[in-house]
């Protein structure tokens, strides 16, 4: 695996999310100590996944201090609110039993008073802690979609290199084909290479052919139509759909899906000679 394939496995947004394996993490930094592209590829995902952060962060409420506060007050208001049994008229052989009972009664107060507190605070760590865990979800959902937008930008461009080396080269010899009477805003061309006898076809200015049908290309060989191959979308240009060794025409109809022996000729579209 060269150090493309490498970074974009998915291993950076792993490691820099946590979830890579000890045996993952530990090759990935064996691997940055001594690959600079690697190591450049995780600084800017890394500045990446600052930005998106950044972006998704939301200020907590500026009263909720205020009110954890009041909440802790109103507690303790109700405490000191509750009646205190005097001891001015107690016999003296009771005295110290009271005394005892005060001080267990304030330190149940100072452990209430914690008590609420606490329970407060791990409301408010709860929901930082949920908030978190579904910014970190929109996240992956976020890379998830970029990642996958760079892999169709990255296959688009592989097929326009694709086309581009086809139909750029020299030893091609280009056919036009104009549309028939039926059919005067629709061409193709293709591409015969004159050393291997190939040909590809470019036929995306074409209708979409309906349901259960598909173009076949036709060359005409001394006078008798030959089939060159059934066109698709994904071969426009890039992948050869027959040999021919000899044609003196090139033409272009619409068939059943799969092709057919003969050319349906009412379905023409269009033709060019060579």
């Amino acid at each position: 695996m060269d150090s493309k394939e490498y970074i974009s496995s998915g291993i950076l947004e792993s490691y820099i999310l946590g979830l890579a394996s000890p045996e993952e993490a530990g090759i990935l930094e064996c691997v940055m100590k001594n690959n600079a592209e690697v190591k450049a590829a995780y600084e800017e995902a890394q500045k990446t996944f600052e930005l998106l952060a950044t972006a998704q962060a939301v200020t907590p409420p500026n009263d909720l201090k205020a009110k954890i506060w009041d909440k802790i007050q109103l507690e303790q208001t109700v405490e000191d609110e509750k009646p205190v049994i005097p001891i001015n008229n107690v016999e003296p052989k009771l005295e110290t039993q009271h005394i005892g009972q005060e001080i267990r009664v304030e330190k149940n107060k100072s452990w209430k008073n914690f008590a609420v507190a606490a329970s407060v605070l791990f409301l408010v760590s709860v929901g930082a802690n949920l908030y978190w865990m579904n910014s970190q979800n929109e996240m992956k959902n976020e890379l998830a979609v970029l990642k996958s937008d760079k892999q169709s930008q990255n296959l688009a461009m592989q097929n326009l290199e694709q086309k581009l080396k086809i139909t750029s080269n020299p030893n091609m010899l280009k056919i036009v084909l104009e549309g028939v009477e039926k059919h005067p805003e629709s061409n193709a061309v293709v591409y015969w290479d004159k050393t291997s006898k190939d040909v590809y076809l470019t036929a995306n200015s074409l209708p979409k052919a309906p349901e259960g049908m598909q173009y076949q290309l036709w060359a005409i060989a001394d006078g008798k139509p030959v089939s060159a191959g059934m066109y698709t979308d994904d071969k426009d240009a890039k992948i050869a759909l027959a040999n021919i060794p000899n044609a003196q025409a090139f033409a272009i109809t619409l068939e059943k899906e799969g092709g057919s022996e003969i050319p349906t000729m009412e379905n023409m579209y269009v033709m060019g000679g060579v």
